[in-house]
């Protein structure tokens, strides 16, 4: 019996405790690999350096690691996590895609194009960004190096990804579509483009989608996205600390926070509650208490914040940064999910996109637990400490 199956015996609350319990500690120290781990990134734009596994059935990435107390094993019925000898957990599902495996008429393997992350398929439509190389380069961003490894290609079109999609959803069951963008010099931001892409796939596949990018300088491309049948926006911050986001993402700082507000306002009139989201990065020295408040701001007009553990991306300006305890995140996930609980938002609102699959955070596990209370207090002790990173290319 595992520590999980315990946890079952006093209650669906106890299990989802002990699970979030588990994953967060996961995402914090890392996993040891013993034996084969079939899904596995490096570089992009996404949950890159980790391995993609369903724990107790949920839906994890985790950063693979020689040096954690925690290891994956292979059993006879699969695999399992262990602690000291004994079985913390099963997993289950990391088998390799079988539609990587195809190519299209022209030669292009499949996986060239999307990838898919647990049972949701994501690509970087434009493996580019005008930050990237350059005194701008997000310093947590990897978007250059799987372009560099030669493991994706430089730009997707829409026929290529509907292929790809209707390969995905019938020979690997992919429920939803994620596709992002590097940041464009354009007015749009390069999001005209990137639904484009979507709507080819929702015309090929049917599968819901979203579509990520950053504020256009005219809110009237959110319309034209809407228009073209998106069903999901994700619009990142990445940090709301705005010291912080000068120093790990001086572009979007220049940006400014008020600019994001003002596009997710927007954006949510369109999509409606719950269907914009942005990524919050916890462990880059921001204030933990803005951080919640912030996000409480956020959830207050409908838009989900999806708080996540820095993952350090080897070649990235922050890969020596190690990721951040779980006494430091586990504190702002309860408050988050407490306000998200109120507000009536969860990972069934947000339809397709990262905040759907919640692969790479713990905090839907902490709001489906039921254990996060309504928050008075935005308290949540000390701030992270301050991070250097690396020298940008250039300086």
């Amino acid at each position: 019996m595992t520590a999980v199956d315990e946890s079952r015996s006093t209650g669906t609350g106890a299990a989802s405790e002990a699970v979030a319990a588990l994953i967060m500690e996961l995402q914090a120290v890392g996993l040891r690999i013993e034996t084969e781990l079939e899904t596995s990134r490096k570089g992009g734009a996404g949950p890159s350096d980790s391995g993609m596994l369903w724990i107790e059935g949920v839906p994890v990435t985790v950063p693979p690691s020689s040096e954690s107390p925690y290891s994956l094993r292979a059993e006879d019925d699969g695999q399992g996590i262990y602690r000291d000898g004994t079985k913390i957990a099963s997993v289950s599902g990391t088998a390799r895609p079988r539609f990587y495996d195809l190519t299209t008429a022209d030669g292009i393997p499949y996986h060239q194009i999307a990838l898919l992350h647990l049972d949701s398929l994501a690509s970087t439509v434009v493996q580019a960004c005008n930050y990237w190389g350059n005194s701008d380069q997000c310093g947590f961003c990897g978007i250059g190096l799987s372009l560099a490894a030669g493991t994706t290609i430089a730009k997707k079109t829409p026929e290529m990804l509907a292929e790809v999609a209707t390969a995905a959803r019938d020979l690997d069951g992919a429920v939803d579509a994620t596709l992002t963008t590097g940041s464009s010099v354009a007015p749009d931001r390069g999001a005209l483009y990137v639904a484009r892409c979507g709507h080819a796939v929702k015309q090929a596949a049917g599968l819901p989608v979203e579509v990520q990018f950053e504020p256009p300088r005219d809110l009237d491309t959110i319309n034209q996205v809407h228009d073209l049948g998106i069903d999901a926006l994700g619009i990142h911050i990445e940090s709301f600390d705005p010291a912080v986001l000068a120093r790990v993402a001086p572009g979007k700082h220049r940006t400014g926070i008020d600019t994001y507000f003002r596009t997710w306002e927007h954006a949510v009139k369109l999509f409606g509650e719950g269907r914009v989201s942005t990524y919050v990065i916890l462990g880059m020295g921001e204030d933990p208490d803005l951080t919640v408040a912030m996000c409480k701001r956020a959830i207050d007009i409908g838009v989900y914040p999806f708080v996540v553990p820095l993952r350090p991306v080897a070649g990235s300006l922050m890969e020596n940064i190690p990721a951040p305890a779980r006494d430091y995140t586990e504190p702002i996930y309860r408050k988050v999910a407490g306000f998200l609980a109120e507000r009536g938002l969860g990972a069934d609102t947000a339809v397709a996109g990262c905040a759907r699959c919640q692969a790479c955070s713990s905090l839907n596990l902490i709001q489906h637990a039921g254990t996060a209370p309504p928050c008075s207090s935005t308290t949540t002790g000390t701030p992270a400490p301050l991070l250097q990173i690396g020298k940008r290319p250039g300086a």
